[in-house]
């Protein structure tokens, strides 16, 4: 199967980001054809420093492969560098209905959090997230559940251009986890966590040891003693054990019959140190490639160059059936 993703290069990556997106990537890349994006264009729609837009996405990609990412076995890459998804947006775009965008949940969120920039761009990455996929005739993108809406319009947009100018896409599906697609806050969990937010309410994959023990032992819980999972009536407690379960394999369940008759701190402080052990080797591989800048712009540069190929075989047969050549 043909997959695709792709991550904005914005600030540090954090346990939510991995649990809810990056972890699943490496799985997927053992047994399908993987394509993952430093989606920098994105980035774009969004208040940014130019300066140091290039450190981010070198960032981005040091994390990802911290995190379990093989350059052999997938394709990872930065968007900007394959300037047929640029031109497959576009040439979407003349299919989209306006209607369509601005119905997104996304960018209603994000008209109200960047008043002073609601940008075009802001409006249409949808369609430019869909040549992203289409591009490659992906068939499965791995998403959050708030990107879900998103892959709705590309496959309305694939099935729109089909019926236009003949079968040319795959309708792509979305991939989302049953349990773990949302990680949510420390300080408030009923709010996912975000970097945007307050950095107490996010653990970063590359936090150390003493930050992330911190953060746990501060972590919002709720009335009561008992540790039982329950979204509705302890949403604190309960994002807590989804961590731990997703981190250790453990169901909820059993580590319900684990801490029977523990405190939340008892519980905190095993919670912090999975934690801890789990992200050591993470942060070793991230020392380590930060001192191989040639190495990762070697990764980026031999993706691009794949990505490259597919993509300018997919942008032949979309001219020609659009008329264009």
């Amino acid at each position: 199967m043909k997959i695709f993703s792709g991550i904005q290069p914005t600030n540090q990556l954090h346990i939510g980001n991995y649990l809810g997106a990056v972890k699943q990537w490496v799985q997927l890349q053992e047994n399908h054809e993987c394509i993952y994006c430093i989606v920098d264009l994105h980035a774009l729609t969004i208040p940014y420093d130019p300066k140091n837009l290039q450190e981010k996405i070198k960032e981005t990609v040091i994390a990802l492969i911290a995190a379990g990412l093989d350059p052999e076995k997938c394709i990872i890459f930065t968007q900007s560098h394959v300037k047929e998804h640029a031109e497959l947006g576009w040439l979407l775009n003349t299919i989209c209905p306006i209607g369509e965008l601005e119905r997104m949940t996304q960018y209603k969120d994000k008209s109200k959090k960047f008043k002073e920039n609601i940008n075009a761009g802001l409006l249409d990455y949808p369609v430019l997230m869909a040549g992203d996929v289409l591009l490659y005739k992906g068939q499965a993108v791995p998403v959050g559940k708030d990107q879900e809406q998103h892959v709705e319009l590309m496959r309305t947009l694939a099935r729109k251009f089909n019926q236009k100018f003949g079968k040319t896409f795959e309708e792509p599906k979305s991939l989302i986890l049953q349990e773990g697609a949302k990680i949510m806050s420390l300080v408030d969990p009923k709010k996912k966590m975000s970097k945007s937010d307050d950095p107490k309410s996010c653990i970063f994959l590359f936090d150390t040891a003493e930050a992330i023990t911190k953060k746990i032992m501060a972590a919002t819980t709720d009335s009561g003693k008992d540790i039982k999972f329950n979204l509705t009536k302890k949403p604190g407690i309960s994002n807590l054990l989804m961590i731990y379960s997703l981190l250790t394999g453990k169901t909820t369940q059993e580590l319900e019959k684990e801490f029977a008759g523990k405190n939340y701190g008892e519980f905190k402080k095993s919670l912090a140190q999975v934690v801890v052990n789990y992200l050591e080797p993470f942060r070793k591989k991230q020392t380590e490639f930060a001192a191989r800048d040639v190495y990762v712009q070697e990764i980026l540069k031999q993706g691009a160059a794949r990505a490259q190929k597919i993509a300018e075989t997919t942008m032949r047969e979309v001219k020609q059936k659009m008329g264009l050549i």
